[in-house]
């Protein structure tokens, strides 16, 4: 099967990669033409992604026609806030009968969308989306370690073939008719990571970062029922399992951007000295906004923003969350 991979990051290589592995024809697009002539002449990244090494015969192109044409799936790899964009450029090129996944995990910040919203909105005779989620680092996939994700559309049709495309013997899929569910957790769990990396930063200890990560999963899952979420869904790969890597792992680009403000950078500045885009910082907005919109209480979703955008300092974050009335568990 001739695959379009849209987006030239880290995820976006080792995906192709991977999909080049699993006996398809992959294609890759670079938004950038330095970044597209300097992969077709070294084939690496080793910035974004050191150590991989794309196939010889794998085209990469900065000519997003070039890169579709003939193309029977496609996948976007683009930062959350490039989908739109992205999708506006693709439309034209990507023929009714092909299948879109989308691998990018973020809401958009004026919208507040889901990326199978913005796609939708954008291509042409496309009602099914399916969503690629789940604890899956790229700097790992390309290594063949054992991984596992969901692809989710509200189509069963879409789901499976997205499914059947990418599965393999390390890389193993599942299935999921929870299209909201899916993409809200991997969307939601990268504003938590950020109160997990400030816990890091801060020096707060196991308890501490054990705690923010079960309540940051409750308060998920409470966002996205309102939102029309199925709650097993975020007590699954795409919510709890995503969690958990995002918020402990060293490849985390969200946790580390939060150990770098609870260590007292700026956000700027902590910005800067992250390579990928930590895709939470630009997510926090959304949540907060949904979350109010549906009349929600997310408290930690609400201090990452605080602390983001609003001048306040980390440890005020935790006073403010440790100060809080006591509940019952039950509360959801």
């Amino acid at each position: 099967m001739k695959i379009c991979v849209l987006g030239a990051g880290s995820w976006g290589i080792a995906l192709t990669i991977h999909l080049k592995r699993a006996g398809h024809t992959p294609t890759l697009w670079a938004h950038n033409p330095a970044q597209a002539t300097k992969l077709v002449e070294t084939r690496e990244n080793p910035a974004l992604l050191p150590g991989a090494s794309l196939p010889a015969d794998v085209l990469v192109t900065h000519n997003i026609e070039e890169a579709l044409k003939g193309a029977e799936g496609v996948t976007f790899v683009v930062p959350s806030q490039a989908v739109r964009s992205t999708a506006a450029k693709a439309s034209n090129y990507i023929a009714e009968h092909v299948w879109v996944a989308c691998a990018a995990k973020g809401l958009e910040e004026d919208t507040h969308l889901r990326m199978s919203e913005v796609l939708k909105q954008n291509l042409k005779n496309k009602p099914s989306i399916a969503a690629l989620s789940g604890p899956s680092h790229a700097e790992e996939v390309f290594k063949k370690l054992p991984t596992t994700i969901v692809s989710a559309s509200s189509d069963a049709v879409t789901s499976g073939i997205v499914q059947s495309a990418f599965h393999a013997d390390y890389f193993r899929v599942y299935s999921s008719d929870d299209l909201v569910g899916v993409e809200l957790g991997g969307a939601l769990k990268n504003v938590i990571a950020i109160a997990a990396g400030i816990t890091d930063g801060l020096g707060l200890g196991d308890n501490a970062k054990a705690a923010l990560m079960t309540r940051g999963l409750h308060e998920m899952t409470r966002l996205g029922v309102a939102l029309g979420a199925k709650p097993a869904t975020f007590a699954g790969l795409a919510g709890m399992g995503d969690l958990v890597v995002t918020c402990t792992s060293r490849h985390s680009r969200n946790r580390l951007l939060g150990e770098k403000l609870g260590k007292g950078t700026s956000l700027e500045a902590a910005l800067g000295e992250v390579v990928m885009v930590a895709e939470g910082a630009k997510t926090a907005r959304s949540a907060l906004a949904l979350a109010q919109k549906a009349k929600v209480d997310v408290p930690i979703i609400e201090e990452v923003n605080q602390v983001l955008f609003n001048g306040k300092s980390p440890k005020d974050a935790v006073k403010s969350l440790l100060s809080r009335s006591a509940k019952s568990e039950k509360d959801f």
